[in-house]
């Protein structure tokens, strides 16, 4: 066993404070990381929240890590000490079903392990990247390439991979009109990565407050959803639309902006059940979908993507001191776009 500094939450209402926590030792196909950064998700907040319920306490959350290499088992033949790694979302799948074979680990029939607040095969507990360190089995350790900074490259580990995944699986390119619900942590980097493939892409966003924004990362056109207006002007026009947002819209007006064969993916979790009108997917023959993020072999492939496009988040970088503050800041959208924890601070 070995220890680590961390940030973990004890009860639903009560804010994150430091602690030290136990990593477990190193196995032969296990590999040691120092975080140097990790990311904040709204994810974290639901869960550190309970506001999903399900959180087992005490949880240090945190899947957007980026690091480098401590140590490595003495089986490990993809990593070395020095190298610099990454982990999203899970550690460990069961490697055996359909999904794992398929390289959707995301969807291990057995049960996926995430991160963190998540219960291991062998019985124990994840903790997550608010952390010092933290030991990872080599084939969930992903290879952060050298075209890109680490701490923008932190947040990639699931806003860009939950944006990345459905944009290759539904075909994001050249001739693919793309809009993206959202221009948020996750939203801002599907910009990117949907322009890069090709994609005609267009912002929905409730205001036109960071149409600017939206433009310089790739944007081709920009909307605000509060002008009725312009929704109605845009009836029948999308290949594919993501909703990074985790509201209960009003799906029927936005199902029916897709154009014939055209597909909506929902990526944000609404506190409440979304409401889908029969109607506006009968018509055009249109599709309501889902995605999570991707596995671990895609998840390269957008790490691999992001370096040679020069893709990393818009980040603000805050001391571990203020991971509440971030929170509640993260709440009220006061952030342009995504926070990352300097670990050092820990």
């Amino acid at each position: 066993m070995s220890t680590a500094t961390a940030y973990q939450a004890t009860a639903p209402d009560a804010p994150l404070e430091k602690t030290t926590i136990e990593r477990r030792e190193l196995g032969p196909h296990d590999v040691l990381i120092d975080v140097k950064f990790a990311g904040i998700c709204h994810s974290d907040i639901h869960t550190a929240r309970n506001e999903w319920g399900g959180t087992t306490y005490p949880v240090v959350p945190g899947h957007e890590i980026a690091g480098i290499v401590a140590e490595v088992g003495s089986e490990v033949t993809t990593r070395k000490v020095g190298d610099r790694v990454g982990v999203g979302c899970f550690v460990d799948s069961c490697g055996k079903c359909e999904a794992c074979q398929d390289g959707d680990e995301q969807y291990c029939t057995k049960g996926v392990v995430q991160t963190y607040n998540s219960e291991t095969y062998e019985g124990e507990f994840t903790h997550g990247g608010y952390s010092t360190q933290i030991v990872v089995t080599e084939r969930f350790v992903l290879g952060i390439p050298e075209g890109v900074d680490l701490d923008v490259a932190a947040p990639l580990l699931c806003a860009g991979i939950t944006l990345y995944s459905p944009l290759k699986h539904w075909g994001a390119g050249p001739d693919k009109k793309v809009a993206i619900i959202g221009m948020g942590g996750l939203g801002h980097i599907g910009v990117k990565i949907a322009h890069a493939l090709g994609a005609h892409v267009t912002v929905l966003s409730q205001t036109l407050s960071k149409e600017e924004d939206g433009k310089r990362l790739g944007a081709d056109e920009y909307y605000a959803t509060k002008d009725t207006t312009a929704l109605k002007d845009l009836r029948g026009k999308f290949d594919l639309i993501l909703n990074t947002v985790s509201a209960n819209l009003p799906m029927g007006d936005y199902l029916g902006l897709l154009a014939r064969n055209g597909t909506l993916v929902e990526l944000g979790v609404p506190e409440k059940p979304l409401e889908v009108p029969a109607f506006n997917l009968l018509a055009n023959r249109r599709s309501f979908a889902g995605s999570m993020v991707g596995g671990i072999a895609e998840t390269q492939e957008m790490l691999d993507f992001c370096a040679e496009h020069h893709i990393g988040a818009e980040i603000e970088v805050i001391p571990g001191e203020k991971i509440n503050e971030a929170y509640d800041r993260v709440v009220k959208s006061d952030v342009r776009y995504r926070f990352v924890i300097d670990t050092a601070t820990l």
